[in-house]
């Protein structure tokens, strides 16, 4: 079963149809007894990283989701849930995120006055690491993105993907039980939907539908 956090951010239903389309049994919760349970966590959503962060400390749900990762069980970040993943951002001033990774969030600046902000639509990733079990087989690397801000730096103990948008950012993070993507694998068509079997298939093949 697939536990996907209710924190009151955006994007929840589409994460919900693509883990279903998967076949995957999905439970929709901001209940901590349910949440400290989980097989398979995922923390989606859209929306403002300071409003996010406050919500989990308020609901206790930062903790759990950190022990949940340390603990080695399988967690999925996308979106806003990947950035929290990081030691900060500067959305709407600094402030500080999960810290389960390095890192630092801020917004695209160009020098181009044609590149827009926010980063939206489809754009291709690069793995960094072409054995990276995660990204093997996808149809295509190109996946869709809405975000203004992002991580332009990747600690060395990561894997993942990066993409250009003005200059290079980092689309994605992979480590052994942990999958967090900058962009949206529920709504990337098949290249989506194949990563997020990937992820299942890895952490425990009977979560999916390998069809």
């Amino acid at each position: 079963m697939v536990t996907i956090i209710d924190y009151g951010a955006s994007n929840i239903k589409s994460v919900i149809k693509a883990f279903e389309h998967l076949g995957v049994d999905v439970l929709v919760t901001n209940d901590n007894e349910l949440i400290k349970k989980a097989e398979i966590l995922v923390c989606p959503g859209q929306g403002s990283f300071n409003q996010a962060i406050v919500e989990l400390k308020e609901k206790g749900i930062d903790e759990l989701i950190k022990n949940h990762i340390k603990e080695g069980r399988p967690f999925i970040g996308i979106c806003l849930g990947f950035q929290l993943l990081f030691e900060s951002s500067d959305e709407n001033g600094h402030h500080k995120g999960l810290g389960v990774f390095p890192g630092h969030i801020r917004r695209f600046r160009f020098d181009d006055p044609t590149l827009k902000v926010p980063h939206m639509g489809w754009n291709l990733i690069k793995p960094t690491d072409s054995d990276d079990c995660y990204f093997k087989n996808l149809p295509s690397y190109y996946v869709y993105f809405i975000h203004s801000y992002a991580l332009f730096e990747l600690d060395n103990t990561l894997n993942g993907t990066k993409t250009t948008y003005g200059g290079e950012f980092i689309s994605s993070i992979s480590r052994d039980n942990v999958l967090a993507t900058q962009f949206h694998p529920e709504k990337s068509g098949e290249a989506g939907l194949t990563l997020l079997r990937n992820f299942l298939v890895k952490n425990g093949e009977s979560y999916a539908n390998t069809h």
